[in-house]
């Protein structure tokens, strides 16, 4: 257990350097009895004041940070005289001699100079989808989740209909160019999340645990991501989440599919909190629309999001959130006429805490701390017959945490981002095996595991054209007892105003998967899984359109595999599989051709085979298709305050093995979806009545088939497809906000 409280340590060193910064003196300028009071405004070269600017004596820890006015204000006990350093990313540094100790200072026209190369000009985009309203690569806000047809309000959803994606319809997870499920990350607030999706089981797909309102912005990272972040091999999802509550309110939700929920929130002036609950019982509605695999699904949730402003620019944050759910599920198998039953129940609790605020000497600090207990129990029905397991209890408890310093102002052209991060985590498995009715009890499974990570990355700036980033990441896991160095680097070169092409280039690591590591921890012969990036990206973005043009390479080694006759031998599990991913990825999104229609159109194109757990050879994965395509529209309607949205998904066949490794092809993926947004109010209250129907056109679509364990006379193996649990999903939304006034038409109108 002192291995978990690494996270804490770095939380408190965090805080100890941030009081030093507070109190410390200097050596070479010796205090006064009479403090001197320091102010001024901060402007541009065209008189326009400048939020944000770093303000502080040279050599001391005295400072301060402009405001959205431009201003400062500050006190110092040093006395003599001092330069006064003014700093800002994108201008040149300015120093200004000050007499300390003979009364206040007054500066009320400071005006920076804009540096010959601005990093903010341009942006490294290579692999990133942006999704936040300070970037001008923007993609996808919260309000774009929500209101997407077919992505049922869901983050994975919504990032499914951008280009690198392949839809797996049974899974509901991200599948990035040819990765895993587990090879793509999330970040809430820069802290890895443990368990981001809803559990579920085979066939019937999981949902994200989080709803898109708690975030302001998301960037989808398909490659050469930063060093900040690791322990993915494929992609990085970047949740930001939102700061105070904009106003206090009460909010009601239902839903046809058999949901109630309810919140409140309640805003201060430097604080909010934010608690919401709710309910599901899918009885009434599978009761209407029958199912083929959904027999159950009941769900329990509640949440509370704490928000404190702390001085000027800074934040604390805590969020907790505690998912209660059962699933009864018909999953197809061979030798079941109707499926066979499956029960899975989950607990989960999950609290996160965060803290920035700038420092002295323009760096500011951003520390996370989080921590995760799911629960899994799942009965798989088995009755009678031979040796089979029934039960699986699963358990994973995890602790982490982490610390970031950043510097804007270290230098005239670049800046520094360098931290550290800690895990603990405890992972158990006991199954139940069923004999002739008979329960007994196999050898628990266990692992525990301790791993620290740190990393540096600069921006740099080397003409007003030219940028590049340049970082580095080392990781060291106890369970594996290895190290591993990981170098990132990208450029982007700015061809005109609206132009630009970015490369990045980056080794990725990551642990073996839970369920492989339960039972090959023992074998020494067990690697990090590595994942080289080789990206070339060309963006033209302007006010309301964007085009993205992205190719990509990918080189996979020590991938884990065992012996499938063998899997609980620890001797079976090596480091020995490799792969590689390569393709192009597009992307056009245009809010200007049509007046209030924004719409966007993505493309992929993926060439992929792995040897990965108990592959023969190398194939191209179950999971991958080799074209994506997504269309999605959106169009306001300001007379009816309606917004009516439509998505179409394509997708290739993908492959599945039968249990000699014979592929067999799945039908295309074809799906239509639509939905309605009604704006209103309900005795002056803010209202939305929301209408979804997912594959409107009812198509028989096949995920993939399962197979019988033993070959027929004629040497082939019977099968079962894997389809949705019903041909359509249709549901009726009603949310009304108390104590919110009615928006303007245009609140939820495309851009």
């Amino acid at each position: 257990m002192k291995t978990l409280l690494l996270p804490l340590l770095l939380m408190l060193s965090t805080a100890r350097l941030t009081a030093q910064a507070q109190t410390a003196p200097t050596e070479t300028h010796q205090p006064t009895t009479s403090p001197t009071q320091l102010s001024g405004t901060v402007r541009d070269g065209s008189g326009q004041p400048l939020p944000g600017v770093n303000v502080f004596l040279k050599s001391t820890f005295d400072g301060a940070s402009t405001d959205s006015l431009g201003r400062f204000q500050f006190s110092t006990a040093q006395a003599g005289s001092l330069p006064l350093v003014v700093a800002f990313i994108g201008y040149e540094p300015l120093e200004l001699p000050v007499t300390l100790g003979q009364g206040a200072v007054a500066l009320p026209n400071i005006k920076l100079k804009a540096s010959r190369a601005a990093l903010g000009d341009v942006v490294v985009t290579a692999g990133a989808f942006e999704a936040s309203d300070e970037k001008r690569s923007s993609v996808l806000k919260p309000l774009d989740i929500l209101t997407t047809a077919g992505a049922l309000a869901d983050v994975a959803g919504a990032l499914n209909t951008l280009p690198g994606t392949s839809r797996n319809g049974e899974e509901g997870k991200l599948f990035v160019r040819g990765g895993a499920a587990g090879e793509t990350k999330q970040f809430l607030d820069g802290v890895p999340l443990q368990s981001p999706y809803s559990a579920n089981v085979g066939g019937s797909p999981a949902r994200g645990r989080f709803a898109p309102t708690l975030f302001k912005g998301t960037v989808f990272s398909t490659g050469g991501y930063s060093a900040e972040y690791g322990q993915a091999l494929s992609a990085a999802v970047i949740l930001n989440s939102t700061d105070l509550a904009p106003e206090t309110q009460t909010g009601i939700t239902l839903l046809s599919l058999g949901q109630v929920g309810l919140s409140r929130t309640q805003r201060w002036e430097r604080a909010s909190v934010a608690v919401t609950g709710d309910y599901m019982n899918m009885r009434p509605y599978f009761g209407v629309i029958p199912q083929q695999l959904l027999t159950a699904h009941e769900t329990m949730n509640s949440s509370v999001a704490y928000r404190q402003r702390t001085g000027e620019g800074g934040m604390f944050k805590v969020y907790g959130a505690v998912n209660r759910s059962t699933t009864g599920v018909r999953t197809p198998a061979v030798g079941w006429e109707n499926g066979q039953p499956v029960d899975l129940r989950n607990t989960n609790a999950y609290l996160n805490t965060s803290f920035r605020s700038h420092l002295r000497g323009g760096w500011s600090v951003n520390t996370g701390l989080a921590a995760t207990r799911d629960v899994q129990n799942l009965d798989l029905g088995v009755q009678g017959g031979a040796p089979t397991v029934n039960k699986v209890a699963d358990v994973e408890q995890s602790v982490v945490g982490r610390v970031v310093l950043t510097n804007d102002s270290v230098g005239t052209y670049w800046n520094l981002k360098m931290g550290a991060e800690g895990l603990g985590q405890h992972v158990s498995q006991q199954a139940q095996l069923s004999t002739e009715g008979q329960e007994t009890d196999l050898p628990r499974r266990a692992f525990e595991e301790q791993r620290a990570a740190g990393f540096a990355e600069a921006n740099i700036s080397f003409t007003s054209k030219l940028a590049g980033r340049v970082g580095a990441r080392t990781e060291y896991s106890a369970l594996l007892s290895r190290w591993n160095a990981a170098p990132r680097l990208a450029l982007a070169y700015q061809l005109n105003e609206d132009n630009q092409v970015s490369a990045a280039y980056g080794h990725f690591y990551q642990t073996p998967a839970n369920d492989l590591l339960l039972s090959g921890q023992y074998s020494k012969a067990l690697r990090f899984e590595r994942a080289d990036h080789y990206l070339l990206t060309y963006q033209r973005v302007t006010s309301l359109r964007t085009l993205r043009v992205e190719g990509y390479y990918k080189d996979y080694r020590n991938l884990l595999r065992f012996d499938a006759a063998q899997p609980y031998r620890p001797g079976s599990y090596q480091s020995t599989g490799s792969g590689y991913a390569r393709g192009l990825d597009a992307f056009f999104r245009d809010r200007k051709t049509v007046p209030k229609l924004d719409y966007w159109v993505s493309y992929g194109l993926l060439d992929t085979k792995r040897q990965q757990r108990t592959d023969p050879t190398l194939a191209m994965p179950t999971f991958a298709s080799r074209h994506n395509v997504s269309v999605v529209g959106k169009y306001w309607f300001s007379k009816l305050h309606t917004l009516v949205g439509a998505t179409f998904n394509y997708s290739s066949p993908r492959l599945s093995y039968d249990p000699s490794f014979q592929a067999i092809r799945t039908p295309n993926y074809q799906e239509f979806s639509m939905n309605l947004s009604y704006v209103t109010t309900i005795r002056k209250n803010y209202t939305i009545v929301h209408v979804s129907c997912s594959n409107l056109l009812g198509r028989n679509n096949v995920f993939g088939y399962r197979y019988g364990a033993a070959p027929s006379d004629q040497g082939t193996y019977e099968r079962v497809s894997v389809m949705p649990s019903a041909p359509r999903m249709l549901f009726v939304v009603l949310m009304i906000s108390i104590n919110k006034a009615r928006p303007a038409d245009t609140s939820v109108a495309p851009e």
